[in-house]
């Protein structure tokens, strides 16, 4: 059993396991958002911003965030930010239930975007409404006037305990 939490501080040194199955494997996401939040740069503390763990007990299996997309022109596009779940935690809703809490806490926007390399990755959008774009910063969207969050809370996983604030 998992549980995602909304969290305003980033338990770095609670990371480090996370940090070196990332770096293994070829990503740098969870590398960039510990860089980011030393540095100052990226807190998800915007208006409208939020960062989400996945936790079994005392042990973190998944992060996500949501910020203002920086590279869009526009206030009211969201960006999914440095999700990743542990390599023996996937395949069982633990990414889902994540993306499902960054959309729920995505009130303020209208769209959100997320990029992408993986081909698996992109599939996981897809399966979960975003649609294909083809741009230099964009993989993936979701436009969210669309989206019934009502729907979202009820195919969140049960052994998901919501300890959202």
């Amino acid at each position: 059993m998992y549980e995602v939490q909304r969290v305003l501080d980033l338990p770095v040194q609670e990371l480090a396991e996370m940090l070196a199955e990332s770096k293994t494997a070829g990503f740098r996401a969870i590398d960039r958002l510990i860089n980011e939040w030393r540095a100052g740069v990226n807190r998800f503390d915007r208006p409208g911003e939020a960062l989400f763990l996945a936790k079994q007990g005392n042990h973190i299996i998944g992060i996500c965030g949501l910020n203002h997309d920086p590279y869009a022109n526009s206030t009211r596009i969201g960006r999914i930010r440095r999700l990743y779940v542990m390599q023996s935690d996937r395949r069982q809703g633990v990414g889902r239930s994540l993306v499902h809490h960054v959309i729920q806490a995505a009130l303020s926007f209208d769209w959100l975007h997320v990029r992408t390399t993986s081909p698996i990755a992109g599939q996981f959008y897809q399966s979960l409404g975003f649609t294909t774009c083809d741009s230099e910063f964009v993989t993936h969207v979701l436009n969210l006037t669309t989206v019934h969050l009502k729907n979202l809370r009820e195919e969140l996983p049960s052994v998901v305990q919501d300890t959202v604030p």
